[in-house]
C-alpha cells in the first residue's frame, strides 16, 4: 500500500538531502527533480519548497516537488517547478502518480493559491486537473559522436552563417562565476530589451554554486564587450541552456549563432546524448531557429489544480500586458535590474 508523505527540505550548505533513504538520490527520472535543481531554485528565488514522496514500505515509488511562488503583485501559486521548462510527477505507476496529485491540491488548498502547476511532458490523468496547456514543445537535438559530425549535419545555409561570423573578430569563452558579472550585463540588457522583468543574479549564482562543474557560462566578445551569452547544465547524459541572450545591436556579427554552435559543440564534449534547447511555440521565431540545427518538438504538457482566476492572466499576450512591455522596454538597464527580480519571483 503506497503512501504520500510531505518531507522537509534540508541543506547542509554543500549539497541536499531529500530527507528520505540514500538510495533515493539515483531515483529522480526528471532533472528538475535534482536536489541541485531544487536548491538553486529555492535560494536564487527565495521561495519556500515542499516535497512530496510516495512510498511502499521503505520503497520510494514517486517523487513531487513543489514551490510556493508568491509575491506583492500576482499572489500565491504552487508550481513544479519554476525558472524549469519539466517538473511535476515522477511515479512507477498512474496509481502513484494519482497520489500525488491528490496530496498537492490539497496542499493548494491549505496554502490557498490560486492554482497549481504541473510542467509534465507526459499528461496525469485526473480529476482535480482541470486545465492544461500545450501550446508549446520542448526543442531537443541528439547529439553525434563528434563535433565534425555535427557540422556535417547542418544545412549549407547554416554553416555559411557560422563561417560568416569569422568575418567579425568574435572570441568565444566558457567559464564560470568569474563570468557571471558579464553573462549578467548581457542578459539583463536583452531582458530589457524583450520588456520582460529580469531574474536576479542571485539564480545565476546559485545555479553555479549547485551544480558546480556541471554548470558553466558561455560568452562572446566582440574587443572587450560581451554580446551574447548563455548558461549551460550538463546533467544526466542532456546538456540543456536554460537561459541565453544576445544584444540586438550585434544582430549583424552573428554573435547568437557563433555561441550556439559552440554550445552544442561543448555539450559533445562532455559526453551529452541530448541538447535541450528549451521551449518554444510552434512556428515561432524562437521554434524556427532552433529548429535549423536539426532540434525536434517533444510535447509538453503543463496541467493544473485552478482554485481562483485562470492560468492565462499570467500569459506575456494577455490582455494590458503588452502596454506594461512597451513601458518597461523605455526603462534604464540599471533600473530594470533593481525592479525586476522582485517582481519576477512572483510570476509562475
Amino acid at each position: 500500500m503506497n503512501q504520500v508523505e510531505r518531507l522537509d527540505w534540508v541543506s547542509d550548505g554543500s549539497r541536499m538531502e531529500l530527507g528520505i533513504t540514500s538510495e533515493t538520490a539515483a531515483l529522480p527520472r526528471l532533472n528538475g527533480h535534482r536536489a541541485a535543481w531544487v536548491e538553486s531554485v529555492s535560494k536564487g528565488l527565495g521561495h519556500q519548497v515542499f516535497f512530496l514522496r510516495a512510498c511502499s514500505g521503505d520503497e520510494t515509488t514517486g517523487l513531487l516537488p513543489l514551490v510556493l511562488v508568491t509575491g506583492p503583485i500576482f499572489g500565491r501559486f504552487l508550481v513544479s517547478l519554476p525558472y524549469l521548462n519539466t517538473g511535476g510527477v515522477w511515479a512507477q505507476d498512474r496509481e502513484v502518480a494519482g497520489q500525488l496529485v491528490d496530496s498537492a491540491c490539497d496542499l493548494a488548498d491549505q496554502l490557498d493559491v490560486k492554482y497549481l502547476e504541473l510542467r509534465h511532458e507526459c499528461p496525469v490523468d485526473h480529476p482535480r486537473l482541470n486545465y492544461q496547456r500545450t501550446d508549446k514543445v520542448h526543442m531537443r537535438l541528439e547529439l553525434p559522436e563528434s563535433a565534425e559530425a555535427l557540422m556535417k549535419s547542418f544545412k549549407s545555409k547554416l554553416r555559411s552563417q557560422i563561417k560568416k561570423t569569422g568575418e567579425y573578430g568574435l572570441a568565444v569563452r566558457f567559464g564560470g562565476a568569474e563570468l557571471l558579472d558579464d553573462f549578467y550585463t548581457v542578459f539583463a540588457h536583452n531582458m530589457r530589451d524583450l520588456g520582460t522583468p529580469v531574474f536576479s543574479r542571485t539564480l545565476f549564482s546559485s545555479i553555479l554554486q549547485q551544480f558546480k562543474s556541471d554548470a558553466e557560462l558561455c560568452l562572446v566578445r566582440k574587443g572587450t564587450r560581451p554580446i551574447a551569452c548563455g548558461l549551460l547544465v550538463h546533467v544526466g547524459g542532456v546538456t540543456e541552456v536554460p537561459s541565453a541572450s544576445s544584444l540586438r545591436e550585434f544582430n549583424r556579427t552573428g554573435a547568437n549563432m557563433l555561441m550556439y554552435v559552440n554550445l552544442l559543440e561543448r555539450a559533445i564534449q562532455r559526453g551529452s546524448q541530448i541538447f535541450d534547447f528549451g521551449r518554444s511555440s510552434e512556428e515561432s521565431g524562437t521554434y524556427k531557429f532552433k529548429a535549423q540545427w536539426g532540434a525536434q518538438p517533444y510535447p509538453a504538457v503543463w496541467q493544473y489544480y485552478v482554485r481562483k482566476g485562470s492560468p492565462d492572466e499570467m500569459r506575456p499576450d494577455a490582455s494590458g500586458k503588452q502596454r506594461m512591455v512597451k513601458v518597461w522596454q523605455r526603462l534604464p538597464v540599471w533600473l530594470t535590474k533593481i525592479m525586476g527580480p522582485p517582481i519576477v519571483r512572483g510570476i509562475p
